[in-house]
């Protein structure tokens, strides 16, 4: 909890599961995990107004998320290295030793319970993937919060003089604002990488119009501050929904939190005139509870949008490609290879379109049952898709039938792909369920055009005549169009 100068950071910033903010090996066990608790409490307690509580305490919010989301800092040794840098941060900026244990202990026990309840959900809830994650977030940090605030009611009479009812109260208000400004950042974090962090911090199309609902938190959070009054600090409340259908669930919890860790400062240090009496602690605590559910409705939002995105991704992906192979459907596919036969005309850049075709599939079925047939379609799917680049187009026109389509290719590079997938799959060994080996092979005719494109439906045709003299001259084989042999 944020109180007179406390430490409490459990921010151990090595995470375990795949995580890349450093391996444990490389961050010397318990040393790090005190510094970063002793920074996050630092912060918290330096922000606070003289003789106060912190305005902002982000120490326990941290080292909740982290606990939460990389469950391998939860050893003993990450529990003791946490206690460790409160201790110290209350220490150095003067602490006495009854407040230092008291308000140490209160920051443990509130973080322990959150995660013993953050523990017992789904991955996918702790990450706020699913419509109710946001819920299950709000009831667990109220009820850390509330097991924080006990300690709380505790300490208040001893240290400030106050009591424990209201102690239990600030408490219980300042933990869960914190709580709910800071923990979906950390939950929400992408892995560090650079697909990972463009998935998760930017719009699906970035442009000039992206930058619209950032500059209208701007600009209402400034007119908060010129306006004034009690009903100024929620200005910035319809840009921050404005953000949240904009953006992915971590840009919105970034913007949440410098939202509310701004709103927090400039009323404590006067700098957003309220109207009431921000000193009392009563009119301080419905501030805080205000602020943490105005930031509630954006990550909301933010936390449905993703899981409605997730779901359109899998239905486009669902609509587009083969369930059996992964390859693109025959719908799909012609609406990507035309696309792509338009762009190379445009370009004067030439084009290949491969089709292949399984050989005596009908026989694989009939010998070895339809399932066997379909494990062969997977391993061509598998040995095709090897040999191609990201730039290709590759699917599943029906049955053991599939259309290639081979961009900036010349008909002798075409030549060389299409042995390279013969040749590999020939060697496949395709093996059955129950054991039994597969022999299979294929037969691919191709199509290119070296200057003009006349149209897929065109190339498909040149492929196909191809593939049927393939097939007619013994299967197995490779066979260019007649057309690209005269060239």
């Amino acid at each position: 909890m944020e109180a007179q100068g406390h430490a409490n950071p459990r921010t151990r910033a090595s995470p375990r599961q795949g995580v890349r903010w450093g391996k444990d090996r490389g961050y010397k066990g318990g040393y790090c995990r005190i510094i970063w608790r002793f920074c996050a409490s630092l912060f918290g307690i330096l922000t606070r107004p003289v003789g106060d509580l912190a305005a902002f305490w982000p120490a326990n919010a941290i080292l909740l998320g982290l606990m939460v989301r990389f469950q391998g800092l939860a050893r003993p040794s990450g529990w003791i290295a946490a206690a460790l840098g409160y201790v110290a941060a209350d220490l150095v900026t003067g602490g006495t030793l009854l407040s230092t244990l008291l308000l140490s202990a209160a920051n443990l026990f509130g973080v322990g319970v959150g995660f013993a309840l953050f523990s017992r959900l789904d991955e996918q809830y702790r990450r706020l993937r699913r419509p109710l994650s946001v819920m299950y977030l709000v009831v667990i940090t109220a009820i850390a919060a509330a097991a924080a605030g006990v300690i709380g009611a505790v300490a208040n009479p001893i240290l400030f003089g106050k009591g424990a009812a209201s102690g239990w109260t600030f408490w219980f208000a300042t933990e869960l604002v914190n709580f709910m400004a800071i923990l979906p950042l950390v939950l929400s974090f992408p892995d560090i990488t650079w697909q990972g962090l463009r998935k998760s911090a930017f719009p699906r199309h970035v442009g000039l119009a992206s930058i619209w609902p950032v500059l209208a938190l701007i600009g209402s959070a400034a007119a908060s501050v010129l306006v004034g009054g009690p009903g100024a600090m929620a200005f910035p409340a319809p840009a921050l929904l404005w953000c949240a259908l904009t953006y992915s669930l971590f840009v919105t919890s970034a913007l949440t939190l410098l939202f509310s860790f701004w709103i927090l400062l400039a009323i404590s240090n006067g700098y957003l005139p309220i109207a009431v009496d921000s000193d009392a602690q009563h009119a301080l605590m419905s501030i805080r509870i205000g602020v943490m559910l105005m930031a509630l409705a954006p990550i909301t939002v933010a936390s449905v949008m993703a899981t409605r995105n997730e779901l359109l991704d899998r239905l486009k992906r669902l609509a587009e490609h083969d369930q059996l192979t992964g390859l693109l459907n025959r719908s799909a596919f012609r609406d990507k290879a035309s696309a792509l036969v338009s762009e190379s005309t445009s370009n004067a850049r030439p084009l290949a379109v491969l089709m292949a075709d399984i050989d005596h599939f009908k026989s694989i079925n009939d010998t070895f049952g339809h399932a066997a047939g379909d494990t062969v379609l997977a391993a061509f799917a598998r040995c095709g898709s090897g040999c191609l680049r990201n730039s290709d187009i590759f699917g599943r026109l029906g049955g053991e039938e599939f259309a290639i389509v081979l961009a900036d290719c010349t008909a002798e590079e075409a030549l060389g792909i299409a042995e390279r997938i013969r040749t590999l799959f020939a060697s496949e060994r395709v093996v059955l369920a129950d054991g039994r080996p597969v022999a299979a092979t294929v037969s691919i005719g191709c199509g290119s055009s070296r200057s003009s494109h006349p149209g897929i439906d065109h190339l498909l045709l040149a492929a196909d005549n191809a593939l049927y003299a393939a097939k007619a001259a013994g299967r197995n084989r490779v066979i260019v169009a007649a057309s690209e042999r005269q060239e």
